[in-house]
Parts: structure tokens; sequence; C-alpha cells
């Protein structure tokens, strides 16, 4: 089926059944390299999954790795193309895969592959926990506070694409069309974006962060949105997500505002609360008050700021985790760039990568691999033995490299 991608024969698909993933001892999952500090990332952190499967399961279960190809390596195997049709083909059929970073051009060439990616597989959420590891240098003076899981919705508002270039002709059709149809006066050569906020792929996103907060034992689900100047679709965002949590979780929601009306403050036993707050002032809570909040459902711009911002607070976005999800696709992603000037260094921090291949464990229900590397991580941390990036801000550090910092948390969970 696949010119330049083979399915490892030794594997068997994750397939979906009765609604759910149905995840075989011997899964084939798939992997895109990445570019730049990619391949060092990949190889480093695909030896402490392997070794933490291993280690759980005592040789029962194994990944069999089926790579894919994205961005400049499969620029140099598919004629240029840097997002092959069958790729896309291949993720859809294997359903759960995990990437490094790709390259995207600012202000011109080809668009945003991982935005590209997200949109021609509907992978509605990008999934993005913040939380604190003992030991990781942090601005903050109670960094341990911090533990919130941020659903940002990934298909529409800004990201959409639908962006026309000031001066050309398609720009002036819409430029005139607002002017004298619409009766919208704005600068003359501006360029034009627009920015489409839907029920259904609100209520989706809701939905999904909902879910997750019952199922995880959380006590709130807080909509961030700007609905004070931008009423009909950030507005709208916020009171679709109260209305999805009404109609579909009465029994096991109850709004911030019936908390205090009628609870006066204490939560019912087995509640999620929901709850809104205003993009702008968000920011400044998730630093001042970050134990307030649980779970974040918020709109694909407030949501690339905030999961930014929060990863600041606990060491920054080179630890962060990430996954787009769809109800069954899943792509795990390192959140940074491609960092090209440390490209074949053996030098940068595998974490962000790593820690997305851990709630790709948790995604296919193999928790005990999972927790083997929650467990380590901080331990490793907590000793110095770290990478540049943290060496110079962690007194007594011991610094060790990309490959280094892998066999680091290798040891770890073997001696556990």
């Amino acid at each position: 089926m696949f010119n330049h991608i083979r399915i490892p024969e030794s594997g068997h698909k994750i397939t979906i059944k009765d609604g759910a993933l149905n995840v075989p001892d011997n899964p084939i999952i798939g992997f895109v390299e990445g570019d730049g500090i990619g391949p060092d990332i990949t190889s480093a952190s695909m030896r402490v999954w392997d070794k933490a499967v291993e280690l759980a399961y005592g040789g029962q279960r194994k990944i069999h790795w089926c790579e894919l190809y994205m961005g400049e390596k499969a620029g140099s195997l598919y004629d240029g193309n840097y997002f092959p049709d069958e790729s896309l083909a291949a993720i859809t059929e294997l359903k759960v895969a995990i990437k490094g970073p790709l390259s995207t051009p600012v202000g011109g060439g080809f668009r945003s592959l991982n935005v590209s990616l997200r949109q021609a597989l509907d992978l509605y959420a990008c999934v993005r926990p913040v939380k604190y590891f003992s030991g990781v240098p942090s601005p903050l003076k109670r960094p341990e506070e911090v533990d919130v899981v941020i659903f940002r919705e990934n298909t529409e508002d800004v990201y959409s694409g639908i962006e026309f270039v000031a001066g050309s002709p398609e720009n002036q059709k819409l430029a005139k069309f607002l002017r004298e149809e619409m009766n919208v006066d704005f600068e003359v050569n501006a360029g034009l974006g627009i920015k489409p906020v839907s029920e259904y792929r609100t209520k989706r996103l809701v939905r999904k962060a909902i879910e997750y907060a019952i199922d995880n034992g959380r006590k709130s689900v807080t909509l961030v949105h700007k609905g004070n100047i931008m009423k009909f679709t950030e507005g709208a965002f916020r009171a679709w997500g109260y209305e999805l949590a009404k109609t579909e979780f009465a029994d096991t929601t109850i709004t911030e505002a019936e908390l205090w009306d009628q609870f006066d403050g204490e939560v019912p036993e087995g509640k999620v609360i929901i709850k809104d707050r205003i993009a702008d002032i968000m920011f400044q809570l998730l630093q001042l008050r970050p134990a307030e909040f649980d779970v974040i459902a918020t709109t694909n711009l407030n949501g690339d700021y905030l999961s930014d911002a929060a990863a600041a607070e606990v060491g920054g976005i080179g630890i962060a985790p990430g996954a787009n999800v769809a109800d069954h696709i899943a792509v795990f992603e390192a959140t940074h760039g491609t960092a090209p000037k440390y490209a074949n260094q053996n030098k940068v921090n595998p974490s962000s990568l790593l820690l997305s291949g851990v709630m790709l464990l948790e995604y296919i229900r193999w928790q005990k691999a999972a927790d083997l590397i929650n467990r380590a991580y901080p331990k490793v941390i907590e000793r110095g033995t770290v990478t540049y990036d943290f060496a110079r801000l962690t007194k007594g550090a011991t610094e060790v490299s990309t490959s280094g910092f892998a066999d680091a948390l290798i040891e770890q969970m073997q001696s556990s």
C-alpha cells in the first residue's frame, strides 16, 4: 500500500472495538522522527519507553515502531512533499503515533505541518498537561501547586487558515463585501482573516474535557474565553460550553454559580465544577492561584498562549508534553520547535517528547510502564543529573547529554 512506509510484520495494529481502543500486547505505533533536534530526542526517548515497557511487563508486551515521514525527511523521499498523503493514511490505519518537532517557516513558505496534520485528521483536541516535577527550576514560589490539563480546540478559530493577503484579488473582494454589504470599516490594504467558532466543534472539545475530568477525579473544568470583547465567537464558546455541561452531564457537573447559590461553596459529592474565566485574567490567575484550576477548555489561540505560559511555570516548553486527539486517533508530540542550531549535537533536553510518550502509554492503558517513568523522572532531576538547560539554573548539577539523560532514567527505573 505504501511507497516508503514499512509496516512491521511482527506486530499487530490497534483497532476500535465497541467504541474504544483495542490494544494488543504487541501494538504497531507510528513515529515521525522530526526535524532539527528531532532525531536526537526521538532516539533517546524511544530507548526509555521501550525499557519501561520491558520492565513493567516482563517482556510480555512490546511496542513495534513504524517510521512515518513528515517534514524535511519526507521532502527528501517524496520529491519535495513535506506532508505526504501516505503518512496520513498510515496514522489513520495505526490509530496512534508520536512525532518530533517539524519545521515551519514564519511569514511565508508552506503552511504549518502541525496545523495541517490536526486539520487533515480532525485531531480536534490539543491536550497539554502541565505539572511540576520536584527539582525542576521554576520562577514560582509554590510551583508544586501547578497541576492542570489544558484542552485546546485545534481546528478552528484564527488558526483555521482563512486568511487573505493584503492587496490580493481575494482580499479586495472580501474587503469590498464587508464595506459595502456589511457596513464594516477598517484600514485600506489590511490583511484579512476569519475567525470561525462553531457550536459543534466547541461542544465536542468541552465534552472531551469534562469526560477527562470525570474519569481522572478532577475537581473543575474552566472555560477560558475573551467573550467580553468577541461576544459571538469567544462568548458563544462560553455559552455552548455551559449548555453542553447542563444537557449531557447534569448528573455529574455543577456550575460555579450554583455551587455558591445552592450549596454555600461546599461541593456535593461526585460533582465537577464548571466555571469560566476571561482569557487575560487567566494568565494572572495561573501564576497567582494555580491550585484553583484542574482542567481548562479553551479556544485555539487562547490555548496556544496559555499552554506555553503555564509550561514556563514548571520548567519551560522544553519539558512540556502534548497530544492531538480525535475520537480515536491520537498523535503525541514534542511541543517545542526544531532548534536547528543544536541539531545532531546530542545536547538538548528530550523531556517534552519523552513525557508525551508517557501520555501515549497512558492513552493505550499501559499505566504501569507510564508510572515507571513518572517515578524515575523527578528522582533523576532531584539529584541534579540534567541537560544543559537545567544545569545552568541548578547549583551543583551534573550536566549530561540527551542520550546521557536517557541513560540516567533507564538506570533509575532498573534500580527501582
